[in-house]
């Protein structure tokens, strides 16, 4: 007897190797049953009844008629196939309880990837799985997640880095103070108290209504507050309004604010005058350079984080007050990568 017919070790959770396929081939040829076959080389009948199917081809006789037969060449060669085709194992394997919490965070609390897998890390977090902040994206952009995709994210990082250029002089606002005027250690962010001032704007045909946004420039720790209109007596208002609020200890928390050239920013002595002391300057105010909203680069990427709620075309007089309070409530309470993850009210704090 051949030493083909002496396997009875059973092979129980193993791929069939190539060396079995061609004893498979002898094997039919001699006219054996799947179970037969089964029974000689230790393996399950389906298994061998799954492998004949996949090795199978059409052959001529010499009289030119076709007949069926198997063939281990054809069975190994779509066995490497199918191998390529499948791929590594998702690193989140079957861990639910974390796919529920990145789908949670992003979806509901419209949390960045980065930020989700960053707060796992800064919080120690524990799951079953982890996976990296790459790999995250790469899983979204397959489809991997039932209730998360693309469209529910900010948008992605653009990795080409910007040219920014400076414009030398300002066409406007001759009379305030340039931002090249500005002290070293603000543009280092060394200490707290120097802020960034922007408005956003709603639907053009809505209300009129605006947001006008604060950003320190240290902690990042952001301040939205609605305006019925984008002017400069709404601005005046808000700024009047804090400094009420906050008493002598306004000037320590509001030392400087960096603006845009914007109509509702032109009256620099109105905004920088003490609402309570009409003869002393509150703040001190610096004109970024036209067209370089770069310069205020805080202030510009919590407009995005801000409209993350309010898209564009939404009117602004129809957001309530709880809803503006809410998002500002997350801005500060957003992880960000700059502080190892860490929020602006951990910051400020």
């Amino acid at each position: 007897m051949s030493q083909v017919y002496c396997i009875n070790e059973s092979r129980k959770g193993k791929h069939l190797t190539e060396v079995e396929r061609y004893k498979i081939e002898i094997l039919v040829r001699e006219k054996m049953s799947p179970g037969e076959i089964a029974k000689r080389l230790g393996r399950n009948r389906r298994t061998i009844e799954r492998e004949l199917k996949r090795g199978q081809v059409e052959l001529l006789r010499s009289d030119l008629t076709p007949y069926k037969a198997y063939c281990a060449d054809v069975a190994q060669r779509k066995h490497n196939e199918s191998g390529t085709n499948k791929g590594p194992t998702l690193k989140i394997g079957h861990d639910h309880k974390l796919a529920k919490h990145i789908e949670d965070k992003i979806k509901k609390e419209k949390y960045s990837p980065d930020a989700v897998i960053g707060e796992i890390k800064a919080k120690g977090l524990r799951f079953e799985s982890s996976i990296c902040t790459k790999t995250l994206y790469t899983y979204i952009d397959k489809g991997i997640f039932a209730n998360i995709s693309n469209k529910d994210l900010p948008v992605k990082r653009n990795k080409k880095k910007r040219k920014y250029k400076k414009v030398k002089v300002s066409l406007k606002n001759l009379k305030g103070t340039n931002i090249e005027e500005r002290p070293d250690s603000i543009d280092a962010r060394q200490e707290y108290g120097h802020w960034e001032m922007d408005c956003v704007v709603g639907k053009q045909s809505g209300s009129g209504a605006a947001l006008l946004v604060l950003s320190e420039r240290q902690s990042r720790k952001e301040l939205i507050r609605k305006m019925p209109d984008k002017t400069q007596q709404s601005v005046l208002n808000v700024l009047d309004a804090l400094e009420k609020k906050h008493g002598d200890r306004f000037c320590e928390i509001f030392k400087t604010i960096t603006i845009d050239n914007g109509s509702e920013f032109s009256n620099f002595k109105a905004l920088e005058r003490s609402v309570r002391k009409p003869d002393y300057q509150r703040v001190k105010l610096y004109y970024a350079h036209p067209y370089s909203s770069w310069e205020r680069g805080t202030n510009e990427n919590a407009n995005k984080l801000i409209r993350r709620f309010i898209p564009k075309g939404t009117d602004i007089g129809k957001v309530s007050q709880a809803t503006i309070k809410r998002i500002e409530h997350w801005m500060n309470n957003y992880p960000r990568r700059i502080f190892s993850y860490k929020t602006a009210n951990e910051m400020a704090s």
